[in-house]
């Protein structure tokens, strides 16, 4: 019994973790607003890789270490790259830099190895496309399989020859990928931020988040207005006759191309070379007019790459050193108290505004009341905040030497500074919770998580309108929001008649999502999107899932005690059980079909390209349609495209598709087609 208690705590926890990395992947490259360093999120990440190794029964296919992080944003739309944009394994010190090289000797002699190494640029990924020589696709690294099509907001940048031209007698690749890094210099940002306070907007926390920010601008307009820049420092695929035998080769024949490549590279034949360009850059890092978070280690020779491999998420033969993360001293002037959407009573740290790394930080993350007792930190206390990958601190350290009488202990809460009800504490839970489900700091968080992108799609509802929604108690539940009336919304600030017949129309519109969609929306404890996904396909519809017991639940592999014990609770609760009842009266959907269509499997294994405007559905929808019916969708045409769908108006791709043979499909025939079947 005692065995059993200790594998469900393993299991727990690895799912506590997968959790917390998925909440953060999507804060980190879809929002652009971390709430932990990089040194955080790495611990989290290798603590549920030690975990998955030493119990390798536990490891499911939707576990952030079996597939790239990120995720694609919803304004561009997708481009998939020729073979996945993979992230870095990371390394903090020369021993690890050491087990590195004894890792990837057993795929090719240490001996025979030569590295390249190169300043690890603080920006945002990117790769283009050049066709004929010509720019063509820019995309961002997206979730590594997946990018956003950034191609106009790229072109805007000055740096990026939009032809490659050359004096030397080289013949252009017919098809050429530069894989690279969006930056921004320090005085460009120092200079961006000016003009910006002086107009009345919105500054920059950072150079990094200046480039991202930037770069994702609907309006191209805006883009070319910033100073970005570009820097090649990886290629993605050459259809050229040119011999390319290292990673150096490629960045001089860059450079005759009149590509910008990435600075102060250098090529190291012994891996204590290595160690020493690391550290001598670790020292001179801030002489730099750019940022910089690391060092980039990577094998010269691209035969030995092809050898040496990679895993699911990083190359083998390539690594990050990253650099110790940035420290600062000052004052702990409060604690605040901030409710999750679950209830979760999160300490925040109010700090006297002190520079750490070139930003100004007033606030860092406790964490929990764990961790203020392993700190023993007090309010008034001088204490030590690191700042790594430029978001928001944490307190690592007390000077308790710099301690006065005056210091205030940190007391746990009894009540919830929101709504005033008791706080609670579960058996085996670090966390302390508000109880009560109507708790406005919950009903606001449940409501902004059940509206977003990756839940309920509903357009409109971002946090300052549910905000306002709650403060003039046009809705107290998530249901709520379906029972909404025009006459209401109008009379909200900023609400006129065109806002306000866009968020209805969203919220009537995400009455036709899958169950899945909604049972994620719900925000049940434990269930993420794929278990959503899941339980939704097994048991077909809400009711089945509310009438079954735990040990139903778990005939679901991916369905272990601790998430079965929590969908039980969940659609035990009689407020749960309220907000169902009155999504029924407003007919949201609670059913799921099977996602896959095994009978109309009729694009299998077929790559098709859509072109036009097209009539009958979206791009996306038409997309997501083939996809199901078992095909590849591409956003080029090329050899080896299967199938082009025309709608009114196409561009270049139709022309391509008669040059190279490939059927054209015309939108009515398509119609007939996807019918028929």
């Amino acid at each position: 019994m005692k065995m059993k208690d200790t594998r469900n705590k393993i299991f727990s926890k690895i799912e506590d973790l997968r959790k917390k990395i998925k909440y953060h992947d999507y804060l980190y490259y879809v929002l652009n607003q971390p709430e932990i360093s990089d040194y955080e999120y790495d611990k989290l990440y290798k603590e549920l890789k030690e975990l998955e190794e030493k119990y390798p029964e536990f490891i499911t296919a939707d576990s952030p270490t079996q597939r790239v992080c990120g995720e694609v944003i919803k304004e561009f739309k997708p481009i998939k790259h020729t073979f996945p944009m993979l992230s870095l394994d990371n390394t903090y010190s020369e021993q690890e830099i050491y087990d590195w090289l004894e890792k990837i000797s057993k795929f090719v002699p240490a001996k025979n190895l030569e590295f390249i190494v190169e300043p690890k640029l603080d920006g945002l990924s990117c790769t283009i496309h050049y066709i004929d020589g010509k720019f063509h696709t820019a995309a961002t690294r997206g979730d590594g399989e997946t990018g956003e099509d950034v191609t106009l907001n790229v072109k805007t940048i000055k740096s990026i020859p939009l032809v490659l031209e050359t004096k030397y007698k080289i013949k252009i690749p017919k098809f050429f990928e530069v894989r690279g890094e969006v930056i921004m210099f320090k005085v460009d940002f120092e200079k961006l931020n000016k003009e910006l306070s002086n107009k009345g907007q919105q500054t920059f926390a950072n150079p990094r988040n200046a480039a991202s920010g930037s770069l994702r601008q609907k309006n191209p307009k805006i883009t070319a207005q910033r100073p970005l820049r570009f820097y090649v420092h990886s290629y993605g695929k050459i259809e050229t006759d040119i011999d390319i035998k290292t990673d150096e080769e490629f960045l001089e024949l860059c450079k005759k191309f009149s590509l910008p490549v990435i600075q102060n590279y250098k090529i190291c034949e012994t891996i204590d070379e290595v160690i020493k360009y690391c550290l001598e850059w670790q020292n001179k890092r801030d002489s730099l007019e750019y940022d910089i978070d690391g060092m980039v280690i990577k094998v010269n020779q691209l035969k030995y790459r092809q050898q040496i491999g990679n895993t699911l998420k990083a190359p083998r033969w390539a690594i990050a050193y990253k650099f110790p993360a940035k420290q600062a001293t000052t004052i702990l002037k409060n604690v605040i108290m901030q409710v999750g959407r679950t209830g979760i009573i999160t300490p925040v740290a109010e700090l006297q505004p002190i520079e750490c790394g070139g930003v100004i930080i007033s606030r860092a993350t406790l964490h929990n009341f764990d961790e203020i007792k392993r700190l023993g930190v007090k309010i008034g206390d001088t204490v030590v905040v690191e700042r790594a990958g430029e978001v928001i601190p944490k307190i690592v350290k007390v000077i308790e030497s710099k301690r006065t009488s005056k210091e205030k202990e940190i007391e746990i809460p009894k009540k919830c500074p929101v709504c005033g009800s008791n706080v609670v504490k579960e058996e085996n839970e670090v966390a302390y919770r508000c109880p009560n489900p109507s708790c406005p700091a919950q009903i606001i968080n449940s409501i902004v998580h059940f509206a977003k992108r990756e839940a309920m799609d509903i357009e409109g509802l971002g946090e300052s309108v549910v905000e306002l929604l709650v403060e003039k108690n046009l809705v107290k539940k998530i249901s709520d929001i379906y029972f909404l009336t025009k006459q209401q919304l109008l009379t909200l600030p900023l609400f006129k008649e065109k806002k306000t017949n866009n968020l209805l129309s969203a919220i009537e519109k995400s009455k036709q999502k899958p169950l899945s969609k909604l049972l994620y929306a719900l925000g049940i404890r434990h269930v993420g999107e794929k278990a959503a996904e899941l339980l939704a396909e097994h048991f077909g519809s809400l009711d089945n899932i509310m009438q079954a017991t735990e040990s139903e639940l778990q005939r679901i592999s991916e369905v272990g005690p601790v998430m079965a014990k929590s969908i039980k609770e969940f659609f035990e609760n009689r407020y749960t059980i309220e907000i169902i009842n009155e999504l029924k009266k407003a007919n949201v959907n609670m059913t799921q079909t099977k996602a896959e269509n095994k009978e109309k499997q009729i694009f299998k294994n077929m790559t098709v390209v859509f072109t036009g405007e097209l009539e009958s559905m979206t791009r996306n929808k038409a997309e997501e349609l083939v996809k199901q019916m078992g095909a590849k969708t591409s956003s080029f045409v090329s050899k080896s495209t299967s199938l082009v769908v025309v709608g009114k108006n196409p561009g270049s791709k139709y022309q391509k598709a008669k040059q190279l043979g490939i059927k054209i499909l015309y939108e009515e025939d398509f119609l007939k087609m996807i019918s028929e079947k």
